[in-house]
């Protein structure tokens, strides 16, 4: 994949006593790409789009765009420079202006006539041309979601930043355009970078994913890659739900409390390892394994959650809608898939 976008040991404080909010930053976007920087709040995503975009300096490091140095110790070019969309979180609608003419705004330089076209090909492109005479309090947070995005798309930026987009949705919005959004950027060739603090839009919208950790980039990765195979036990906890255990590794084999388990790699000593819940079966008991207890049972529709105790570990275990087993029940536990050794 040809490379778009580099950002390299980027570092960033608000205040000479303050901690770093980004600290030692390095990902790259390739062309086309959908890249998503995941992370809890202040973790510094927000701060590295902000740079990005020019509108902040970092005290150290550089980006790059295609072969041109945008920000560094010898350049630093100007937001407006940059062809750089941004699509804030909250939209950043002028309320005084029709939705045709949010979008017009930033086609300075061109005719009246090019600018009309460009504006209403946009709003043709998010659904949005048959409102271009409405106000943006007359929309609904998902129309001026899409205004937003067509206003930060009329300019055909190479890149286009995105804050934290469907913050703002409803539940019952949030995935349906979510994936209009996704189906738009792919249509359009567009690369993008957007930040979130949500593991579930992460991963069912990005090509690639950052997790981020206290101002770092802790892993970068597929979404299959970092659910399946995470490195540090933060990543395996923050990407879904795991079960972390104590472990003895033998090569690809270890003893930990649910018996001897198979592992991705090999590894030696006293490690940790992570199983998904999905990747547990319930069998019944035999003579000589570890014996769990169900203490809850969480029937989901498709599907139903289980809390096992199992000595001293609290398991859960994700079965399918029709699983017989009840709580009170004590049952043996069985990983199907082999197990992940993660960094503490």
């Amino acid at each position: 994949m040809s490379e778009l976008l580099r950002v390299q040991g980027l570092r960033k404080r608000f205040g000479i006593d303050q901690p770093y909010v980004v600290d030692g930053v390095s990902f790259d976007i390739g062309i086309n790409e959908i890249f998503v920087l995941v992370g809890s709040s202040g973790c510094g995503k927000t701060t590295i789009l902000r740079l990005i975009a020019g509108y902040d300096h970092p005290e150290s490091g550089t980006i790059t765009i295609g072969e041109h140095l945008i920000t560094g110790s010898s350049a630093h070019v100007p937001t407006d420079k940059r062809n750089i969309g941004f699509v804030f979180q909250d939209y950043a609608l002028f309320p005084n202006m029709s939705v045709f003419k949010n979008v017009c705004f930033g086609l300075r330089g061109k005719s009246h006539l090019q600018r009309a076209k460009r504006a209403l090909t946009v709003l043709g492109m998010v659904g949005m041309r048959n409102l271009a005479d409405r106000m943006p309090y007359e929309l609904s947070s998902g129309q001026q979601q899409r205004v937003a995005l067509a206003r930060s798309m009329a300019v055909a930026p190479r890149l286009l930043l995105l804050d934290e987009p469907f913050n703002n949705l409803d539940a019952a919005t949030r995935q349906s355009t979510r994936n209009e959004v996704r189906t738009l950027l792919r249509r359009n060739r567009m690369s993008s970078l957007m930040v979130t603090h949500d593991q579930e839009e992460a991963l069912s919208f990005a090509d690639r994913i950052g997790v981020m950790r206290d101002g770092r980039v802790e892993q970068v990765g597929t979404p299959q890659e970092l659910y399946e195979h995470p490195r540090t036990s933060f990543v395996a906890q923050f990407l879904g739900h795991t079960n972390l255990l104590p472990a003895q590794a033998n090569g690809d084999r270890a003893e930990c409390p649910l018996g001897v388990v198979r592992l991705h790699g090999k590894a030696r000593g006293f490690v940790t390892i992570a199983i998904r819940p999905e990747h547990l079966r319930f069998q019944h008991l035999y003579p000589g394994h570890p014996a769990g207890q169900i203490t809850r049972r969480e029937f989901k529709g498709h599907d139903l959650t289980y809390q096992v105790v199992l000595g001293d570990q609290l398991l859960v275990v994700q079965a399918d809608y029709d699983c017989p087993f009840s709580v009170g029940q004590s049952v043996r536990v069985v990983p199907v898939e082999p197990a992940v050794v993660v960094e503490a």
